[in-house]
């Protein structure tokens, strides 16, 4: 599940977002102002991000993001003058939506943004099930997923059966083929289950 950032200071549009994306299937916290958003964007797949914020302006906050990370960001704003637009995009923004806005075409842009950011395993020889690893534990990136957890997403999407024993094995040789193709990392959390790191 993706996990979004909702960076919005409007307390009702702030919820009703919320509510929607959820609706969507996505995970999704929340913040209203930058200083609560600094401390939450580490593990999050996309941000939805604010220009005009109590604490300061998201474009600033978005170049301090990318000074450490590509996670995908959208502008969602009502700044809907040209050069607002340019500066949104010229500062590090992958995407600019003006308020007022339609539910649907938000969802649509996420869904290609997250498209565009999500490693891919072209060149790898992946199993349907190593594919279906690979998909799942990239998009929780940075999420520490339980191998009971794992062991449900794979019988959910699928309907495929693989037991506990069968897992370790799975998870073995896509390590060992990210490895040799240098594309991301599974690190296992002792006692916990595990997580990708790119």
């Amino acid at each position: 599940m993706s996990k979004i950032l909702l960076v919005e200071d409007d307390a009702t549009l702030n919820k009703n977002i919320k509510m929607a994306l959820e609706m969507e299937n996505y995970e999704v916290i929340t913040a209203k102002c930058l200083a609560e958003a600094a401390e939450l964007y580490g593990n999050v797949s996309l941000i939805l991000l604010d220009v005009m914020l109590p604490d300061g302006r998201g474009t600033d906050f978005c170049m301090k993001v990318r000074e450490k990370s590509n996670v995908p960001i959208i502008f969602l704003t009502s700044c809907d003058d040209e050069a607002d637009i340019i500066k949104g995009l010229d500062c590090g923004g992958d995407d600019y939506i003006t308020k007022p806005f339609r539910l649907k075409e938000l969802f649509s842009r996420i869904k290609a943004n997250l498209r565009r950011s999500a490693p891919q395993a072209d060149g790898l020889s992946l199993t349907a099930i190593e594919q279906q690893l690979f998909d799942y534990l990239r998009i929780n990136k940075g999420m520490v997923l339980s191998r009971s957890r794992i062991l449900e997403h794979l019988w959910d999407s699928k309907g495929t059966f693989v037991d506990d024993n069968t897992l370790s094995v799975h998870i073995s040789r896509l390590r060992e083929k990210l490895k040799q193709n240098d594309c991301g990392n599974i690190v296992t959390v002792r006692g916990m289950g595990y997580k990708w790191t790119d």
